[in-house]
């Protein structure tokens, strides 16, 4: 059993043909079924049902495809990490993080990685923490930035973002020049709240005892969308602080804290522990440390300040 017998025997699997997966890797149909013919007496069972049509793997086919995959899959991280053996990093790196993670949260990173390593190019696949799991999962993406807590068990999680979750009002507001604001108050008040995801089940939990008096008005997907909705009159919504910093800076709104609650929104880069990194997303995942130490060594020096 070599790699040529089990990349030819992939190939036949995808295309169920041998013709067609012989025309694929220009090899001749004969010198194919050679190959499969030889997996086949090593493995003591045949490994496609030619009965049909096309060709289709048999039960002994479709375990030997899952470990072909891996052993293939292994073979080309080996050379990928010796070639990139003192290399300077180049090439492309696959990123999973949802929208609001990228407008608030990921600038500055990027712009100080591109800065650094201007030859690696930067895909982001954008959607819920979820479906960012599990393209980590299937390989499709090298990082994924998501939601805090993750229970995966085979994911390496660095925190690298935390931000309290704070009220965010019109500056006419009612509620605008109090220094807190409790969920009694908020419950008054038509609510624009997140349609999905980590943040909005933490939300429905705390305001859980007074859900008989919500007046929940709208729920949207965006962030931003949430922002231009509060900016027209439409209601009050719960966000990251830093997410609304320039509108309030700009005076369309203002952020006040929750009174007695302490409600915060948690990010982590994930990665397969037990897959081969590539050297751009290692030494983006070098990049993210730095300057995680860094933003908690200032918020540090910000509390002994105070």
């Amino acid at each position: 059993m070599d790699y040529d017998q089990l990349a030819s025997f992939l190939e036949v699997a995808k295309l169920q043909s041998f013709s067609r997966a012989a025309e694929k890797i220009y090899r001749t149909q004969p010198a194919i079924s050679a190959q499969v013919r030889l997996l086949e007496q090593e493995c003591g069972e045949k490994l496609f049902d030619r009965s049909g049509k096309k060709v289709m793997l048999t039960p002994a086919g479709e375990i030997l495809r899952r470990y072909a995959e891996k052993i293939l899959g292994l073979q080309k991280e080996a050379l990928q990490a010796i070639a990139e053996l003192n290399q300077t990093p180049r090439g492309k790196l696959y990123i999973g993080a949802n929208e609001a993670t990228c407008l608030y949260v990921l600038p500055k990173t990027f712009a100080h990685f591109k800065q650094l390593y201007p030859l690696v190019q930067i895909s982001i696949y954008r959607s819920f923490s979820h479906k960012i799991v599990q393209k980590v999962q299937e390989g499709a993406v090298d990082l994924g930035i998501v939601t805090l807590p993750q229970s995966t068990t085979n994911m390496e999680v660095i925190p690298v973002f935390k931000d309290e979750v704070h009220a965010v009002m019109p500056r006419n507001h009612p509620l605008a020049k109090n220094r807190t604001v409790t969920i009694e108050e908020l419950a008054n008040f038509p609510l624009i709240l997140p349609k999905t995801g980590h943040t909005r089940v933490v939300i429905d939990r705390l305001l859980r005892e007074h859900r008989d008096k919500l007046q929940i008005s709208m729920e949207l997907a965006s962030v931003e969308t949430q922002k231009k909705f509060v900016g027209a009159g439409l209601g009050i919504s719960l966000i990251s602080r830093s997410y609304a910093q320039a509108e309030v800076a700009a005076g369309l709104l203002r952020l006040i804290p929750l009174a007695g609650q302490k409600l915060y929104r948690e990010l982590g880069l994930i990665y397969r522990r037990d897959r081969y990194l590539s050297l751009p997303a290692k030494v983006f995942i070098d990049v993210v440390r730095e300057s995680t130490q860094a933003s908690n060594s200032d918020a540090a020096t910000k509390t002994t300040a105070r």
